[in-house]
Order: structure tokens, then C-alpha cells, then sequence
């Protein structure tokens, strides 16, 4: 069985430390792509900022595999939806203290499975390996 997704996890737990600690959390969200709803006129060079504090939104959910809520943008009310795979950071406005995230790597065929490496059939590991990504190393 494969591993959830650590990424909106993360986004909650951060989400919930920065709220904790006073401070205000910031998304920093890639808009490319068409699965997005986010005000275009606050779309700077392909990203936008999106303040996530519970005085700036209304009905926020971050769920597994988007976050959604309602905002005003100019005074004028917006319905914000962006998949957790397109957040690149969340940190506090303040602080600057967050976490940025790798972007998600494309899916590879129909199955969302990363394709293979060669060699990486279902083979036993070499002889001293601990698994399939080969040795551990103790780095001091």
C-alpha cells in the first residue's frame, strides 16, 4: 500500500502552529494549471499569495487534495479553490518562518504511479543494501 500524501498534512499542521502562535499564514499557490479558482488580477508572474488567517477567510478547508474558502479580493467576495499539489510554501506573514515544498512530480499513465527506474522490477535487493535505495549512510 502506498503512502498518503505528506504535503497536506503538513499544510494543517502549519496552518495550525502559525494561527496558534498570533501570527498570520500565507499560501504561496503556482496557478498553472486548470484546476484553480483564484482572483487573476492578484496573479503575479504565474503565483499568487493567499492569506489563510480566520479573520481574512471564511469556511476554510484544507483537505487532502485542495483548499478552499471564500474571500473578499478588492472588497468584492471570491470563492478560492487550489489543489494542495499546486501550494510551493506556507509561512507566516510575520516571521517568514514556514515550509516550502518540492513541486509535485507528474504523474506517470493513468495509475498516478512515478515510473520506474530501470532495474527496478521486483527483484531482491544486492546483497548489503537495506532496500531498494541501496545503502544507508550515517552522515555526521
Amino acid at each position: 500500500m502506498a503512502a498518503k500524501a505528506k504535503r497536506p498534512y503538513l499544510i494543517r499542521a502549519l496552518n495550525d502552529w502559525i494561527v496558534d502562535s498570533d501570527m498570520t499564514p500565507y499560501l504561496l499557490v503556482d496557478v498553472s494549471g486548470d484546476q484553480m479558482q483564484v482572483p487573476s488580477d492578484y496573479v503575479k508572474d504565474g503565483r499568487i499569495v493567499l492569506n489563510i488567517a480566520p479573520s481574512a477567510v471564511r469556511d476554510l478547508l484544507i483537505g487532502d487534495d485542495a483548499i478552499s474558502f471564500s474571500a473578499r479580493f478588492g472588497g468584492t467576495p471570491f470563492s478560492i479553490y487550489v489543489p494542495v499539489a499546486k501550494v510551493m510554501a506556507i509561512y507566516a506573514q510575520e516571521t517568514s518562518e514556514g515550509m516550502m515544498f518540492d513541486p509535485e512530480p507528474q504523474a506517470a499513465g493513468s495509475t498516478g504511479e512515478p515510473p520506474k527506474a530501470s532495474g527496478d522490477d521486483d527483484e531482491d535487493p544486492p546483497p548489503g543494501s537495506k532496500g531498494p535505495g541501496g545503502h544507508l549512510k550515517l552522515v555526521e
